[in-house]
């Protein structure tokens, strides 16, 4: 693959996958942890907690990344994490979890969370021409899936070993492996600041105070024509999808007597399904029409995903979630590539932030309304209005030209474009 002659790709790529390993190696040890010393409704509790600082500082995560550089704020955070989990290893190694150990150590996990998660994401443009980024998209969504598959083999293991200690310190490790991979990196000058007074490789010139830089973000990410309707209509297809996925097949299982293996089926049958998406974009690097073909594969994933529950056997079902996770899978990297390749990179951390925050911190807020909905009228109507609820999100870019005509910048040897033609520059840094 063209992406792997710079080597800093896969150093990126494997250090990526690390983290995702670790976090999910952590979330198991965290709950298996909560449940030994708590009941189910404090259980709930921990494994919720770092999902509100989250969310809350992700967005201010996105500013630190662009003002400070996504490589020195990725491997500080990447390096809080180790520290932290390591910490908790020992404490647990020490003494009996208390419930607020494990609470504050989820409290902390999500504020370096807010941190490392713009910055690993606005990355790929400094380390790779734009028109690799479709490619490692694929490839970024690939070790997404493997690193969350092996998550659960790797900490249960390290739960047989040692308890919730050893399954702790496996995370922390993980996370320390990827540190020094993130430290090699050799990171892009900024187009728009090469060189500039002040800046380092990679960091635009500062802005007078963190709260404007916010907002300036915002009114960016809301005025450009490509990627306002992306971010939109990420939005509308994480609310609408995210709530059968992770509450509604739970439900579905239960209702049709399919059981946990029947379960099982399902969530892996949209996780190969997802995987073979983004092995198809990391091959092909570049598909034609991308705004089309996002358009086409966020209603079919919308459509699969709805007809679930509609399905007279579960062989059925499970083949409509893996062709909803192949369709996911597709429209998801598009996304990601057109966004990446199409933003001012002095915007790469705040851009990324406001994605990652729709997924990662407000999607979950619909878990509650979509169980209540099945307990009160059946899977059916609920999965049917899920699917339809995230089409509306392919009405959106369908409405938006930009999306329409968006294409990824051609191989080398042919004239770079950006998806919408020229971009806006960010605004001038104020006068000292």
């Amino acid at each position: 693959m063209p992406a792997s002659r710079d080597t800093g790709v896969p150093r990126w790529l494997v250090a990526y996958a690390l983290s995702v390993l670790g976090d999910g190696v952590f979330f198991l040890a965290l709950g298996w942890a909560a449940q030994r010393v708590a009941g189910p409704a404090e259980t709930g509790v921990v494994m919720a907690a770092g999902s509100v600082p989250r969310a809350v500082l992700l967005l201010g995560g996105g500013v630190v990344a662009d003002r400070f550089g996504p490589r020195r704020v990725v491997i500080g955070a990447d390096a809080a994490r180790c520290v932290l989990i390591l910490g908790a290893a020992a404490a647990l190694g020490i003494a009996a979890p208390g419930l607020w150990l494990l609470v504050a150590v989820a409290l902390a996990f999500g504020v370096a969370d807010a941190l490392f998660l713009p910055a690993v994401g606005a990355l790929p443009a400094r380390i790779a021409p734009p028109e690799e980024l479709g490619r490692i998209a694929g490839l970024r969504a690939l070790a997404l899936r493997l690193g969350g598959a092996a998550a659960a083999p790797v900490g249960g293991y390290a739960l047989v070993l040692g308890g919730p200690a050893a399954a702790f310190a496996a995370a922390g490790l993980l996370f320390a492996a990827s540190v020094p991979l993130l430290m090699t990196l050799r990171v892009r000058p900024l187009p728009d600041a090469p060189g500039a007074p002040g800046t380092e490789a990679g960091r635009a010139p500062q802005p007078a105070g963190a709260g404007r830089e916010l907002r300036e973000g915002l009114r960016y990410v809301r005025r450009h024509p490509l990627i306002g309707p992306l971010v939109l209509s990420g939005a509308l297809s994480e609310f609408g999808l995210n709530g059968p996925l992770n509450v509604g097949l739970v439900l579905l299982a239960a209702e049709r007597g399919w059981g946990a293996a029947g379960l099982g089926w399902l969530v892996g049958a949209f996780g190969l399904g997802a995987g073979a998406g983004a092995l198809l974009l990391a091959v092909a690097g570049r598909l034609p029409r991308p705004g089309l073909v996002h358009i086409a594969t966020l209603v079919a994933a919308g459509a699969a995903l709805g007809s679930v529950a509609l399905a007279p056997s579960h062989g059925l079902a499970v083949a409509a979630c893996g062709l909803g996770g192949l369709a996911g899978g597709v429209c998801g990297g598009l996304a990601y590539a057109l966004i990446q390749t199409s933003a001012a990179p002095a915007y790469l951390g705040r851009v990324t932030a406001a994605t990652s925050l729709t997924g990662l911190g407000l999607a979950p807020l619909c878990y509650p309304l979509v169980g209540a909905a099945i307990g009160a009228w059946g899977s059916a109507p609920v999965f049917l209005a899920c699917g339809a609820f995230s089409c509306l999100g392919a009405v959106v870019c369908l409405a938006a030209p930009a999306v329409r005509r968006a294409e990824l910048p051609r191989p080398r040897g042919r004239r770079r474009t950006s998806a919408t033609g020229p971009l806006p520059d960010p605004p001038p840094a104020p006068a000292p």
